[in-house]
């Protein structure tokens, strides 16, 4: 099975696990892996020690933190039918950077809960719609900054109308 695994923005490996060896981005590691307790486990690579703790997972999301040697990261994983949707260019829907936000609907704006400038994260509220005489929370789909606000209160908005710009 291959994983990918991204840590530090900028930075990941792929590791693969087969029949009890580990590659690591293509080359054969002599990793010794024991399990301690269910979060807890002990590595020896290159005649290094290293005690890993998983302290947060999150396996629906994929994202986990886990402390090595009293140091904390912060991983994303993909797995290998992941990494074939991000190589067809189908992985949009998993991406969690926020280009913009658009209408689902047409509709009347009841309220906007955020403002230029403001860090929102995947789930954050962003805008109250009133739609059918419901009123709807348009949330975040990713995180990111908001860039601009294309609407105000009580604006009637079209469906795919953009709604806010994020960087």
């Amino acid at each position: 099975m291959k994983y990918k695994v991204f840590y530090k923005e900028d930075k990941s490996h792929e590791i693969e696990l087969d029949n009890h060896q580990i590659k690591i981005d293509g080359k054969e590691t002599d990793i010794d892996l024991v399990k301690l307790l269910d979060n807890k486990f002990h590595i020896l690579q290159n005649h290094k020690s290293y005690s890993i703790e998983v302290i947060h997972a999150d396996y629906t999301l994929k994202r986990f933190s886990i402390k090595v040697n009293n140091n904390i990261y912060d991983l994303n994983l993909q797995n290998e039918l992941d990494i074939l949707l991000d190589q067809m260019g189908m992985s949009g829907g998993n991406s969690d950077k926020m280009d913009h936000v658009k209408a689902p609907m047409p509709g009347l704006v009841l309220d906007v809960l955020v403002e230029v400038g403001q860090l929102i994260q995947k789930g954050d509220n962003l805008i109250v719609l009133e739609a059918m005489k419901m009123e709807n929370i348009i949330k975040a789909s990713g995180s990111g900054v908001i860039k601009s606000i294309k609407i105000n209160k009580k604006d009637a908005v079209e469906k795919n109308q953009l709604l806010m710009e994020m960087e």
